[in-house]
């Protein structure tokens, strides 16, 4: 069977779904063509189960000291981790039944099977059509006039450390954890490590974190880094930075804990934990999608784009984890919707990554945008900082969170904002202020005249703005 269409998209996660949506509501014919389920990772393997767990995480954290609060709490706290997973899988759930109604209140063509994109063939002049397995294994082929590949990326693993679902896991196999391990050795300190540490601490779990960077969250602000830390270490996650693991010596025996040693500045050690969470980052999903039967290019594993998410086949676009760029959600939708706009006629480029808002949901949040203190002065610009702690935010107090800062980076020659970053609670519901800030190339008077409301946690981002002039109020 043949499919005529305007834009088929290979991929049903958010990049491949926020497109087809745009298209469609340009009056586009589109066929969405997906393996597995519709929202892809970030809905059933990244962003909703794990901030999921985080939630319960974090309430049970509160409960724990729910006597601070003035709170009694009558009989034991615990954590039912049956109850848990069926809370995260019920959101989940809401979350897909709402996109399926999107697609069908948009006239968006669902496709579930194997898409391989084919070249030129009888069904069309030039590549860019797709062949579909189907469940049955009938085949379908889809004859677009676009074709967007958004097949998104996987966990990387480490050779030597590959992944076995139980002992050694990937962020993927521990969302499905059925109970909770005694204690999980993570390898790898970046922003899925440090959520997993935050979140199993929470739950009682005994972490250690491995890193081979100097810093947790090296992309990060190194003042941010090193408040993570100290708060991580406080609730007695042991952090092994600059440190190599010898996966040689790695060693595990049914029933017991598994082993392996970590070279650090102070010699050798060696660690042992229940389950291994590695997480050393994402891979781009290129194999097996037909790429061979075009031109498109690949540079590091991940397909080439300009600025348009054009390959180097004009009529085909990537869009999300798989073109290489940004590993985050709204990212990834983001470039959903330039890469339609350009589709539709628009010129409007992909947007400065500086400018796209970095989340991390551990707690204390952390959350960012632009550069940061040592990058804005590798890149030559003399730079004044603001800073105020959130233990001088009166909402920060009344919710018992005084934990964090906020940060401003700024250029003290064009008194420009080049970044901005904070740690403490719900830091990633505040940074978007600080990135409509660095679109409109805002300075930070302009932001710290802006009447926050009292008391909010938004006044840590204005009084950080002041503070860059010397003029915050409150510290």
């Amino acid at each position: 069977m043949t499919i005529p269409c305007d834009i088929a998209v290979l991929g049903g996660g958010i990049a491949g779904y926020t497109a087809a949506i745009r298209a469609a509501q340009a009056g586009k014919s589109v066929v969405i063509i997906e393996r597995d389920k519709l929202g892809g990772t970030c809905l059933h393997r990244g962003c909703i189960p794990s901030k999921a767990l985080l939630r319960s995480a974090e309430v049970y954290a509160t409960l724990l000291k729910a006597g601070s609060y003035g709170i009694q709490v009558d009989g034991a706290v615990s954590v039912d981790f049956d109850g848990v997973q069926r809370r995260k899988e019920q959101t989940v759930e809401q979350l897909h039944r709402g996109l399926q109604h999107l697609m069908r209140k948009n006239g968006i063509t669902i496709i579930n099977g194997s898409g391989r994109v084919i070249g030129p063939s009888i069904f069309s002049p030039r590549s860019g059509s797709v062949a579909v397995e189907l469940a049955d294994g009938e085949m379908e082929t889809v004859v677009p006039t676009n074709l967007l590949i958004a097949t998104g990326s996987r966990p990387r693993m480490l050779p030597g450390l590959e992944a076995d679902g139980t002992t050694i896991m990937t962020s993927d196999d521990a969302l499905l954890m059925e109970r909770l391990p005694s204690s999980v050795l993570i390898v790898g300190g970046g922003v899925i490590g440090v959520e997993w540490a935050s979140m199993l601490a929470d739950f009682g779990v005994e972490v250690t974190i491995v890193e081979t960077a100097k810093r947790l969250l090296p992309g990060e602000d190194a003042e941010i880094s090193e408040e993570l830390a100290k708060e991580l270490r406080r609730r007695k996650v042991r952090i092994l930075t600059g440190a190599t693991l010898l996966t040689d010596t790695y060693a595990h025996t049914d029933g017991q804990a598994a082993a392996i040693t970590a070279e650090t500045a102070e010699g050798s050690v060696v660690l042992t934990a229940e389950k291994l969470l590695v997480s050393v980052g994402r891979q781009a999903n290129v194999e097996g999608i037909g790429i061979e039967n075009t031109d498109i290019r690949l540079h590091n594993g991940a397909i080439r784009v300009n600025g348009y998410y054009q390959t180097t086949e004009p009529h085909i676009y990537a869009i999300g984890d798989v073109n290489g760029g940004l590993q985050l959600a709204h990212a990834a939708a983001h470039e959903g919707l330039t890469a339609v706009a350009h589709i539709l006629g628009g010129k409007e480029q992909a947007a400065d990554e500086s400018r796209v808002p970095r989340c991390i949901y551990s707690r204390p949040e952390v959350a960012s945008v632009g550069l940061t203190e040592a990058a804005a002065r590798e890149r030559g610009h003399d730079v004044k900082i603001g800073k105020i702690p959130f233990q001088a935010i009166g909402k920060a107090l009344v919710l018992g969170e005084p934990e964090g800062f906020a940060k401003v980076v700024a250029d003290a020659a064009t008194n420009d904002v080049l970044g901005v970053h904070l740690i403490g609670a719900h830091a990633t519901d505040l940074i978007s202020e600080a990135a409509l800030a660095l679109l409109m190339e805002a300075a930070p008077w302009e932001v710290g005249h802006v009447i926050h409301p009292h008391p909010t946690l938004s006044e840590a981002m204005g009084e950080a703005m002041l503070a860059v002039d010397g003029k915050a109020i409150v510290y």
